[in-house]
């Protein structure tokens, strides 16, 4: 190891010890100086393996360096710290450990609470955003989405929901690609910031999409754990380091946004409890994201209630306009919203 050390052409901060001294001496000279953190290293160099530094172990040593800035290289491998541009406005992202984890929920909620006293802008970014961020001011209508939708547009973007649900100007952008770490090849999510600071709200609330963590230099994170995710897999400890706050688990309760009359038919990308609905529900789908089973279950019924996602406009909402049955749009309501109470306090 210490050959290795004098061997590459680096300039050594000094070395980090995680184990491996079972066959060691006491007292052993590496010919660099010892040292607990990164000091003031510009990068990391791993010079460890099995079976000190398993794969666990060694993705938590990455997340380490990337939430200090520092790239990560290893014998056959490079990782560099995601890139976030700067902004001006006081901000919060939102940013989860995958999809369908109840993020935008979070959002929602966060962006209620932040309204009652302050003027919000939310920026969403999602992998069916517009090609140019585009500006909501206004909660659209079912014959809003509907008409997004005839017009060949993607009508269930995050964007949407939030700025229906939440009730404050939103701002949708798109992303493609997602790194380990939540870095985005491309995005115009940038444009997308610049766009929210321009109309001087006092915060900006950022949503993330799936993984992917907007590339913005935000003052505060909250991360959201989906139920049965490990917070502790791959880069995940990178997003808990960079986070302020950590929700695991977030209990999500389906609320619909106006009264339900009739036999209610329920559409949701995946919650299927409807027990708490007081509704003579006939029927619920937790199909919103995949078509061919979705068409199955377009069952006859008074009242739709539906969740904005997937193909919940498109496939479920015109169907129910073609046969004359009400549409209801369903939230996730957040139950516990102890930890953004304090955020925003």
């Amino acid at each position: 190891m210490r050959d290795a050390l004098a061997g590459l052409e680096y300039e050594w901060v000094g070395a980090i010890l995680v184990g491996g001294t079972e066959k060691l001496r006491p007292g052993g000279d590496y010919g660099v100086p010892l040292i607990d953190g990164f000091g003031d290293a510009e990068l990391v160099v791993d010079l460890s393996d099995e079976p000190v530094l398993g794969p666990a172990e060694r993705f938590r040593w990455i997340s380490r360096a990337l939430a200090a800035g520092l790239p990560y290289v290893g014998a056959d491998f490079r990782f560099d710290p995601p890139r976030y541009a700067p902004l001006d406005v006081p901000s919060i992202a939102v940013i989860g450990t995958g999809k369908r984890v109840g993020k935008t929920a979070v959002t929602v909620r966060l962006a209620q609470l932040l309204a009652r006293e302050r003027r919000v802008v939310v920026v969403a970014m999602g992998r069916g955003g517009p090609p140019a961020p585009e500006l909501v001011e206004t909660p659209p209508t079912v014959d809003d989405l509907l008409a997004r939708s005839a017009a060949g547009r993607h009508a269930a973007s995050d964007h949407l929901e939030i700025a229906l649900l939440a009730g404050v100007p939103t701002i949708g952008c798109r992303r493609a690609g997602g790194g380990l770490a939540g870095a985005v090849f491309a995005s115009n999510v940038a444009e997308g910031a610049a766009l929210a600071a321009a109309r001087a709200p006092d915060v900006v609330v950022f949503d993330g999409s799936g993984a992917a963590v907007p590339p913005i230099a935000v003052d505060r994170r909250v991360l959201v754990v989906g139920r049965g995710q490990d917070v502790g897999a791959y880069l995940n400890p990178y997003r808990r380091l960079i986070s302020d706050v950590v929700i695991v688990e977030p209990e999500l309760r389906l609320t619909p946004t106006a009264p339900l009359a009739g036999r209610v038919a329920v559409f949701t990308a995946g919650a299927t409890d409807v027990s708490h609905l007081d509704a003579d529900v006939v029927s619920a789908s937790a199909h919103l994201a995949d078509r061919a089973a979705l068409h199955d279950d377009l069952v006859d019924a008074d009242t739709y209630l539906v969740e904005l996602k997937g193909a919940a406009v498109d496939v479920v909402i015109a169907h129910a306009r073609e046969r004359g049955i009400h549409v209801v749009i369903a939230a996730n309501e957040l139950v516990d919203d102890g930890a953004l109470s304090e955020l925003v306090a």
